[in-house]
C-alpha cells in the first residue's frame, strides 16, 4: 500500500506541474499540445545536469541546478510555439503537434551526439543519473519521499495565488476570455500571452524531469514520456481549468498509472488475471471516458485558440 502511495503521488506530482502549465497557457488564450515536447526538452536539460554534476556536490545545490536547468530548457522550448502561435499568429493544434515531433527527435539527436563524443561506439539516446538521483530522495520508514512532490505542492498553491488573488493573474484570464476588452484598459495581449506560454514551458520542462526520475535511474529519450503531456491536457480539461480541481484529478489519474507499477502486489488485481499491459493503458481508457462525460459541460477560456487581431472589435 505504501508503494501505491508513493507512486500515485509522484505521478500526480508530474500530471499537477504539466496540467497547471497547460492552464496557465490557455487561460492566456493559447492552446499548448505542445505539452509532451517541452516535457521531453525539459527532462534532457534536467538529466544532462544529472549526468554531468558531481555526486559529492550537496544534494540542495543539485536539486536547484536540475530545477533551473529544466526550466529554462522548458521555456526556451516553448518560446517556439510563442512566435509561431502569437508573432506568426499560425494554427495553434499544428505549431503544438510539430512541438511534441520537434522535442522528442532533438533530444534524441542531442543525447546521442554526446554519447558518441565519449565513446564513439555509443549510440545510444540514454542518459544515465543513478548517482546523483539519490539527491531527491529521502526514505521514511517504508516510504520513499521525493522533494519533487513538495515541489508540485507549492506550485499548486503558487498558480492558485496567481490567477485568483493577483492583477497579473486577472490580466491574463481577461486575455483568454475577452483580449479586445482587455486591450481596451491598456493590458497588452501579446506580452501576456508569452508570458502565459512561457510559463506552461517552466512548469512542463519540471514535470518532464520528474517524470523520468520517478521510477528508473536512466531513460532513453527514444521513448519520449509515454502520452502523460496529453494525459496532463485530459487533467487540466477535467479539473476545469481550475488549480484546485486539477489538483484533484491529478491525483485520480495519478492513482490510476500507478496500479500499473504495482498492481502485482495486490492480489485482488492479480485475480483477475488481466494482462500487465491493461493497466498500463489504464489511465488512457479512463480519460477517453472522462472527457467523453465531462466535454459538453467543459467551459473553457472563450477566446482560446484564436490569434488576436489588435484591429479586431
Amino acid at each position: 500500500m505504501l508503494l501505491l502511495i508513493q507512486y500515485t503521488l509522484i505521478f500526480a506530482s508530474v500530471l499537477l506541474l504539466v496540467a497547471l502549465g497547460g492552464c496557465l497557457s490557455e487561460h492566456s488564450g493559447v492552446i499548448n499540445i505542445g505539452l509532451e515536447g517541452i516535457m521531453v526538452m525539459g527532462a534532457l536539460g534536467g538529466a544532462l545536469v544529472l549526468k554531468f554534476i558531481s555526486p559529492e556536490k550537496p544534494a540542495i545545490v543539485i536539486i536547484v541546478l536540475v530545477i533551473l536547468a529544466s526550466i529554462l530548457t522548458g521555456m526556451l522550448f516553448s518560446m517556439l510555439l510563442a512566435v509561431a502561435a502569437i508573432n506568426f499568429k499560425a494554427d495553434q493544434t499544428l505549431a503544438g503537434t510539430a512541438l511534441n515531433l520537434l522535442g522528442t527527435a532533438s533530444a534524441v539527436v542531442i543525447v546521442r551526439a554526446i554519447n558518441m563524443s565519449e565513446n564513439p561506439d555509443n549510440v545510444s539516446s540514454t542518459v544515465s543519473y543513478i548517482a546523483t538521483k539519490k539527491a531527491f530522495l529521502v526514505r521514511i520508514g517504508g516510504f520513499e519521499f521525493n522533494w519533487f512532490m513538495v515541489i508540485a505542492l507549492a506550485g499548486l498553491v503558487l498558480t492558485y495565488i496567481l490567477l485568483y488573488k493577483t492583477k497579473f493573474g486577472l490580466r491574463l484570464m481577461a486575455c483568454g476570455e475577452h483580449p479586445q476588452a482587455a486591450d481596451s484598459v491598456g493590458i497588452n495581449v501579446y506580452r501576456m500571452r508569452c508570458i502565459g506560454v512561457l510559463l506552461s514551458g517552466m512548469l512542463g520542462g519540471l514535470g518532464g524531469i520528474v517524470y523520468i526520475t520517478a521510477g528508473v535511474s536512466e531513460w532513453k529519450f527514444e521513448n519520449g514520456v509515454a502520452g502523460f503531456g496529453f494525459l496532463a491536457l485530459a487533467v487540466m480539461i477535467f479539473g476545469q481549468w481550475k488549480p484546485l480541481n486539477i489538483g484533484l484529478a491529478a491525483l485520480l489519474f495519478g492513482l490510476f498509472r500507478a496500479l500499473s507499477n504495482v498492481y502485482t502486489g495486490f492480489p485482488t488485481l492479480m485475480a483477475l488475471n488481466l494482462p500487465s499491459t491493461f493497466y498500463n493503458m489504464l489511465p488512457y481508457i479512463i480519460s477517453l471516458i472522462v472527457l467523453a462525460f465531462t466535454s459538453k459541460k467543459s467551459r473553457a477560456p472563450k477566446a482560446e485558440g484564436i490569434p488576436y487581431d489588435k484591429g479586431q472589435r
